[in-house]
């Protein structure tokens, strides 16, 4: 493997000096598909001038690739472009008409509109507690401290599928496979702490959750492995399961090691600590605590508020679009491309806001220099290995993005690495950058660079994709 990289490193070297730009990248790509690690691969790179927008460099730039979590460069500029830099979510707090004179109101109705950002430790304005005392205060403020019946978390904004099209189980159980509901909370994130057996091999027992999920029965196999093996710990489980099944290794270490799942009904996490929250404070209910999918999939009739009292605001798409490409959290990928359609109609059905809202997404991109054809995606994030986009496509989205008011938010929104602003990508068998690079002698350039199915190491193949790269600084 050490000679491969010495081979590949010498041919980069060779083709690095005294060759125009687009010679050098036509040079490397000849090295890169006489790697054996792409023997089997299709490679895509496209490469324009950015402030031109001259062709540099194409190599199956038409081509349809899976592109992971570059993907999220696409849903962030639409979401810029159709909900604005300023857009919030808002979510309700709502009552209906009093039900028994001892009481000061009937139901106590929590309406979500999607917000990903609900409960997450991100913003000092949106962590659980903050928003607990928030609605603690709209109560107290409106004088209701006691309930003559439910709780209602109204959680059907997008119906009670909140998975999109071509999500593998695998993924769905674990963080960064998080379903979108339309009442998010603590970004649909729960940490499993786990203590290591003393010898490899030996289970790995449950220390405790947090946030602690009371209506959930968790089946744990996870075993430990050889010190510093790493997170290869993952959970299975489906949007509303009570049951969990956990499986893999993590490593051998004195410490409690952590993993990260994904609340299967976050309507329920929320509700459990609304309540003992509101109890602490002196604000009872006589009722139960209710989500509104729940109660549609048990057939059950729930009325909804009958008028507002107060909401609670999510931050500014930037700043959460900040976290999104930063961080790369899927979550919010899918709430922005859920939110285009609802922004567009008003409303949300269980069945095809996914649909509706990709359509949305391509109409706009029609009249803006990619056909139709080029964005075959079946969510916001990238996960889904179904997607595909062009190379193409995605330096279209750059060079738009660049004329926009509100492109120094993206641009600061996309991670640094190999000294490029880029996001990047990987699931199984993929590897993508879409970015900006400005060489030294100050032109900037905008591309985006996929490969798919290559064979072997995922970080070899990231260490000579950024090889091709370099030759454009």
């Amino acid at each position: 493997m050490r000679t491969v990289y010495l081979i590949l490193g010498l041919l980069m070297q060779g083709v690095s000096s005294g060759q125009p730009v687009q010679a050098r990248l036509a040079s490397a790509m000849k090295a890169l598909e006489a790697d054996s690690q792409f023997r089997h691969a299709t490679i895509s790179m496209y490469v324009v001038d950015s402030k031109t927008g001259s062709v540099v460099f194409a190599k199956n730039e038409q081509t349809g690739m899976a592109p992971a979590s570059c993907q999220k460069v696409l849903t962030s500029a639409t979401a810029f472009a159709l909900l604005g830099k300023d857009f919030r979510y808002v979510t309700y707090i709502g009552k209906d008409y009093p039900m028994d004179t001892a009481y000061d109101a009937g139901c106590l109705f929590i309406r979500g509109s999607g917000d990903p950002t609900l409960g997450s430790w991100r913003w000092p304005g949106t962590t659980d507690s903050s928003v607990y005392k928030k609605i603690a205060s709209a109560l107290k403020g409106n004088k209701l401290s006691s309930f003559s019946e439910n709780l209602v978390i109204e959680d059907y904004l997008y119906g009670v599928n909140p998975l999109p099209g071509g999500w593998i189980w695998e993924d769905v159980g674990n963080y960064y496979g998080a379903a979108c509901f339309g009442f998010n909370w603590h970004e649909n994130q729960f940490d499993l702490l786990l203590q290591p057996g003393s010898a490899v091999g030996t289970e790995a027992t449950v220390v405790t959750m947090k946030p602690f999920l009371h209506d959930v029965s968790l089946f744990n196999t996870i075993t430990t492995g050889k010190p510093g093996s790493g997170d290869n710990g993952y959970i299975y489980s489906t949007p509303y399961s009570n049951r969990m099944l956990t499986k893999g290794t993590v490593p051998l270490q004195k410490e409690i090691f952590t993993i990260s799942g994904s609340i299967p009904n976050p309507a329920s996490a929320f509700k459990t600590g609304l309540l003992h929250y509101l109890n602490r404070n002196n604000i009872r209910f006589k009722g139960n605590a209710i989500s509104g999918n729940e109660a549609m999939l048990s057939n059950t009739v729930v009325h909804r508020a009958t008028h507002f009292i107060d909401s609670v605001f999510s931050p500014t798409l930037d700043s959460m679009n900040y976290w999104f490409l930063k961080k790369s959290i899927n979550l919010y990928g899918e709430a922005f491309l859920k939110s285009l359609w609802v922004k567009k109609l008003g409303f949300g059905t269980a069945e095809n806001n996914y649909e509706e809202a990709i359509e949305t997404l391509k109409d706009f991109w029609a009249i803006n220099g990619i056909e139709r054809s080029a964005l075959h995606i079946s969510d916001g994030s990238g996960l889904s290995p179904a997607n595909r986009l062009t190379t193409h496509a995605l330096v279209t989205v750059l060079q738009y993005a660049k004329k926009q008011n509100w492109f120094a938010s993206f641009y600061l929104a996309l991670p640094e690495m190999n000294g490029i602003k880029m996001k990047d990508g990987y699931i199984g068998g993929v590897r993508s950058y879409t970015g900006f690079i400005k060489s030294k002698s100050g032109t900037e350039y905008s591309f985006s660079f996929i490969v798919n199915n290559f064979d072997g190491s995922a970080s070899a193949v990231r260490t000579k994709m950024w090889k091709v790269l370099d030759l454009l600084k």
